[in-house]
């Protein structure tokens, strides 16, 4: 079918260098009247020209990368919405960025699919004490060693001052200049590739920051039919929707095309708000099939808190489409049976029975009551193959929206750590490891800000201390802009050097080799399994198996020895027991062979698991 010729044309935005001294700045204001571009080391301004779908054009010849520009509209300087790089921070000058230059060394590289995928979540400021994309090329081989082929990276959006978790960017295109810029993320996926490691984006498509945000001058980006947590929301489906839903498509496209990301983790998308017959997120999906049937496959994921399984279904069943979501019902299923909590969002979990659903199904909320949320939530999962979950024992969100911002390590003893990890990496889903969680890393990881604005600095300490309320904490969190919290928050490496960090870091080595070894572990499937919980006695058994290979794990959630039948068909082999001493545990109490049936003495908060 053609193109209606009415319909807009889609054009490259931002400063585009295209070598030889030219640069073609394309900016979209569909209800400027003027706009000019203000070239710093010049004088004087070039009047931009604008076509009839309101995108400004100017050729500008003699430029060269590191050209510092403004865009003026009603006789003020303001930097492009679509700035690849803001030196001198969110309301200093663009900066003209050459992406032909950079020497790629990845050509022979194909990615890492979904079903081999064993993420590791980190913030770049906080990942190394230098807090920059260098020190996380520094631990990449650390990171080969301890098993992980996947990167996930908290957004690197520019946001106001140096210290933020990132969901407040407002230069969706420009990378954050504390970090290192687009030279330093390029060197990151550059290097981690190299080593085998892909490396995906945290993006924010629901909303931008509150301080620094000019885009709305140029360009009809908010819409006030709907409202966000976080202020106002995107414009995805009313007048000029198109050019706001081709200003991020452009976006996701470009950390593909530039910066060679394997892909992208969609922050709450139960934030972006559309109507439309056609949802932004189908049209992203479908714009993103294409560059993976034309250049290489490349992933979308999602964070969800409806539970709505349409995320993930195909299109032709009516779904978005996209490769995988965050299972926060897992975290929490696994979180209340590891601490007992009951207050907030956990009140809804806190039996064995819904570590039993997440496992065969994936959400455990499927259309049922909530208490917490005092209505029905969610949508049936169980069609949806394991390979479309991410799952974690922790990530920045379930530990940065605590009070204090608490680790698990803080919370529950040693041997349940060893309890979480088993239970994430024997899970038939995607495993996600949150940065220091491998060795038990104590730093609480707070949220942090360097807002400018001492108005909206009292305006987020009095927000977050009522998103607590739920929880019934009494004690005052921790402040989010002063500079400590950032600082404590980042990782003690020196620390992995303890007796029971290097034993917790070995045993997650352990499971994720197990996982790669072992055909029933490695094929992520939810119909080879079979789980079952005893709730009194807080014993969950998982079997998964594929073709003639098989596994039995037991795991004891409870403060007690506890004692069982297994039935068991054939001889099986111990193969990992987070109670041996060689795991600092007190010396196992189970066999290392069993055979049908078998009486069983497991210690408190262990698992163990047995090989067909």
């Amino acid at each position: 079918m053609s193109r209606d010729p009415k319909a807009p044309a889609a054009k490259t935005m931002g400063a585009d260098y295209r070598g030889n001294g030219e640069c073609d700045f394309v900016l979209w204001a569909p209800q400027a009247s003027q706009v000019y571009l203000r070239i710093l080391s010049r004088p004087g301004v070039l009047p931009m020209v604008k076509d009839s779908d309101g995108y400004w054009s100017a050729l500008a010849h003699n430029i060269l990368p590191g050209e510092k520009y403004f865009y003026r509209l009603r006789d003020l300087d303001r930097p492009d919405p679509v700035s690849f790089y803001q030196p001198e921070g969110v309301t200093g000058p663009s900066c003209v960025v050459d992406h032909l230059s950079f020497s790629w060394q990845d050509n022979g590289w194909r990615g890492v699919s979904p079903e081999d995928m064993i993420l590791y979540e980190l913030h770049t400021g906080t990942f190394s004490q230098q807090g920059d994309f260098e020190g996380v090329i520094a631990r990449l081989d650390y990171l080969k060693e301890l098993g992980v082929n996947a990167l996930e990276l908290m957004p690197v959006a520019q946001f106001p001052g140096k210290r933020n978790w990132g969901y407040d960017g407002v230069f969706p295109f420009a990378v954050q200049d504390s970090y290192g810029g687009p030279q330093g993320l390029k060197e990151l996926v550059n290097a981690a590739h190299l080593k085998g490691i892909a490396v995906l984006l945290d993006v924010v498509y629901n909303h931008f920051g509150p301080e620094g945000n000019f885009a709305a001058e140029f360009m009809p980006c908010f819409t006030d039919k709907y409202k966000t947590p976080w202020g106002k929301a995107v414009n995805f489906d009313d007048a000029y929707s198109w050019g706001v839903r081709r200003f991020f498509i452009s976006n996701a496209l470009y950390w593909f095309e530039h910066f060679h990301m394997d892909g992208l983790r969609l922050d709450a998308v139960h934030g972006i708000y559309d109507s439309s017959a056609k949802h932004f997120l189908r049209e992203l999906s479908e714009e993103i099939a294409g560059f993976s049937a034309k250049r290489r496959r490349v992933y979308l994921f999602a964070e969800n808190d409806l539970n709505d399984a349409r995320t993930v279904l195909p299109h032709e069943e009516g779904g978005m489409g996209l490769d995988g979501v965050w299972n926060d019902d897992f975290h929490h299923s696994l979180h209340t049976a590891l601490t007992g909590e009951k207050k907030g969002y956990y009140e809804d979990f806190g039996s064995l029975s819904g570590m039993v659903k997440a496992i065969k199904e994936g959400y455990v909320y499927s259309w049922d009551y909530s208490d917490f949320r005092k209505k029905f939530h969610g949508s049936s999962s169980k069609s949806i193959p394991a390979s479309r979950f991410v799952v974690f024992a922790q990530n920045h969100d379930q530990v940065g929206n605590r009070l204090r911002g608490e680790r698990l390590s803080r919370l529950v003893p040693f041997g349940c750590l060893k309890l979480a990890a088993a239970a994430v990496m024997l899970s038939p889903f995607i495993p996600l490891i949150f940065m220091g969680e491998e060795y038990g890393e104590e730093s609480p990881f707070c949220y942090f800000m360097s807002f400018y604005d001492r108005d909206l600095v009292g305006s987020v300490r009095r927000g977050r201390k009522k998103e607590f309320e739920s929880f019934g904490w009494k004690e005052e969190p921790c402040d989010p802009y002063a500079e400590e919290t950032f600082y404590l928050a980042k990782l003690k490496w020196e620390k992995n050097a303890g007796v029971k960090n290097k034993s917790l870091l070995g045993f997650y080595k352990e499971l994720i080799g197990m996982r790669r070894r072992i055909p029933a572990l490695k094929r992520l499937d939810k119909e080879s399994l079979d789980v079952q919980a005893d709730e009194g006695r807080k014993i969950l058994v998982l079997r998964r198996y594929y073709e003639d290979s098989g596994i039995c794990a037991l795991m004891n959630f409870s403060a007690q020895t506890q004692g069982l039948s297994l039935e068991f068909s054939g001889k099986w082999r111990k193969i990992i027991d987070s109670s041996d001493e060689k795991w600092q545990g007190g010396g196992s109490t189970l066999p290392d062979e069993v055979f049908s049936p078998a009486e069983l003495l497991i210690d408190p908060f262990t698992a163990a698991v047995w090989e067909k």
